[in-house]
């Protein structure tokens, strides 16, 4: 029987980029509970939230 080898990508090759940033204390609290609430993590709300931002904002 043939053995099929386990293919992995190398971390940050699937499109995404590691950043820090730096946020309010109430803002990451209001992170935290949508989180609880919805059974998202915090990484997947924040890219919902700014995806959402970065389409439909409006410069002026």
């Amino acid at each position: 029987m043939e053995i099929e080898p386990l293919k992995i990508k190398r971390r940050g090759e699937d499109g995404n980029k590691i950043i820090t940033v730096r946020i309010k204390e109430d803002t990451l609290a209001a992170l935290d509970k949508l989180a609880a609430e919805t059974n998202y993590s915090r990484n997947e709300l924040i890219n919902i939230i700014l995806r959402h931002g970065v389409d439909n904002i409006i410069i002026e």
